[in-house]
């Protein structure tokens, strides 16, 4: 598949096969991840891997939307480390990008993933910060649940011609 097939056909898969993610594609899916563009070239992002099921279970205890934990193999928690800031708040950038290359990667490797969003709920940040034992300094941006899909999800135009302005608004 090509670049803008992968990008057209990306969708939130909830819903996943017990088939084990092998450690090979989270490794490929991390690295994709911090192949992401950041400020200043900062990199600031450090990554969780969860594959324990109580774990999964504590996540949903403190985030209402994860119920697809119960499913997933593999959770991932994509984190910055504000210590590695060189431009003051754009970790939220840097860890979308790599959240976003992440869950590109995911599907390029026939998984299926979805983000979680985390940042900036605080119930939900200090809940994971705790389950996760994450030293301070460290903010959690999103999670992003992976694993082998249920069933297919196909392609959705969302273009929308009256969101584009030219020049001007």
């Amino acid at each position: 598949m090509d670049a803008y097939e992968l990008l057209m056909t990306r969708r939130s898969i909830r819903s996943y096969t017990d088939e084990p993610v092998s450690d090979e594609d989270v490794e490929k899916v991390l690295r994709a991840a911090m192949a992401a563009p950041s400020a200043g070239n900062q990199q600031p992002w450090h990554f969780v891997v969860v594959r324990d099921r109580e774990t999964m279970d504590d996540i949903m205890n403190v985030h209402p939307y994860s119920s697809m934990l119960e499913q997933a193999e593999v959770c991932i928690a994509v984190l910055a480390d504000l210590a590695l800031e060189k431009h003051k708040g754009y970790w939220v950038q840097d860890a979308s990008a790599a959240t976003q290359n992440l869950l590109l990667a995911a599907h390029a490797l026939g998984l299926g993933a979805v983000w979680l969003g985390v940042h900036p709920v605080k119930e939900r940040e200090e809940g994971v910060k705790a389950i996760l034992n994450l030293p301070e300094g460290v903010e959690c941006l999103s999670l992003v649940a992976i694993g082998h899909p249920a069933e297919p999800a196909g392609p959705a135009d969302r273009y929308d011609p009256e969101r584009v302005h030219e020049e001007t608004w």
